[in-house]
């Protein structure tokens, strides 16, 4: 084909591991106030995502797996927004393990992308945390939404280490998955429903997102002190238990999560594929 020939056919996994390489190489050399504040953004996209998730289910009267796969569909927007707009989500540059297997990323530049791109998403996702108490939204049906926010930040916080850890693992496979078609794909629309499939997945299924985290749990903790949406949370769930909705349980479920988020990611697909598709090509130049 031409260089100037117009294709619509989607990538190939053979260039899509090229081009995951390539922008990891990109990622990785970002100066520091653009991966900050791409960071912020991916962070705060991720919140919304969250916010838009509990909105939708709080009330639902359907079934519980129709209300899981509507809240999944809704939750895809946050990386929708990530992937169209431009931004730095920690969950996603796991995928820059591939450009660090094949000794094009250093390390260092891989840890400090990760590093500053986890914090840069918990600024983001904690902003959103304290715009959202203040809009009053959490108030809607007689309190009715801020208790949904608590039960799903409690439900969180009350998980096993193994448990957490596992679930996270298939969270961010299905993530990078995501992102894995995204590059397969030529237009904003195929990039949008490479999206929604893998996302609403992981959603639908439960699985815990690191960076979804640091909007679910601090939401839960804020207004678990708001009598009126404690007493509108003993209407939906009388016994939960909120004994480690709190800083010390926030911590305590980061910690597995965001682990179990980098083996998915950096392993189960950016790894298995570079072992698939780069190191035969490598293997294959070095012999020549």
């Amino acid at each position: 084909m031409a260089e100037n020939d117009i294709s619509f056919d989607d990538y190939a996994p053979a260039d899509i591991a090229k081009k995951v390489e390539s922008a990891g190489i990109k990622k990785a050399n970002l100066n520091f106030l653009s991966l900050v504040l791409l960071s912020i953004l991916a962070g705060a996209y991720i919140a919304i995502a969250g916010e838009f998730y509990t909105l939708v289910i709080f009330d639902s009267n359907l079934s519980f797996g129709l209300t899981k796969l509507i809240g999944g569909l809704c939750f895809s927007i946050g990386l929708i927004l990530v992937v169209i707009a431009g931004a730095e989500l920690f969950t996603g540059n796991t995928m820059i393990i591939m450009a660090f297997a094949s000794r094009v990323v250093t390390w260092k530049q891989l840890l400090k992308n990760w590093v500053i791109s986890y914090l840069g998403n918990l600024v983001g996702s904690l902003s959103v945390v304290f715009i959202m108490f203040l809009t009053n939204q959490w108030k809607t049906k007689e309190f009715m939404l801020g208790a949904k926010a608590v039960q799903i930040a409690a439900t969180k916080t009350n998980l096993g280490f193994v448990e957490a850890f596992a679930s996270a693992i298939l969270c961010n496979a299905l993530v990078c998955l995501a992102v894995w078609l995204c590059f397969s794909a030529r237009t904003v629309i195929s990039k949008i429903a490479a999206i929604i499939f893998p996302i609403t997945a992981f959603v639908a299924s439960g699985f815990e997102h690191s960076i979804a985290n640091m909007y679910f749990i601090p939401m839960g903790i804020v207004l678990k002190n708001n009598p009126k949406v404690i007493e509108a949370l003993n209407k939906i769930a009388p016994n939960l238990n909120l004994s480690r909705l709190n800083i010390i349980g926030f911590l305590g479920n980061l910690l597995p999560v965001t682990l179990g988020n980098i083996i998915g990611g950096a392993i189960m697909v950016g790894l298995i594929y570079w072992i698939i598709i780069i190191l035969p090509q490598k293997r294959k130049q070095t012999f020549k």
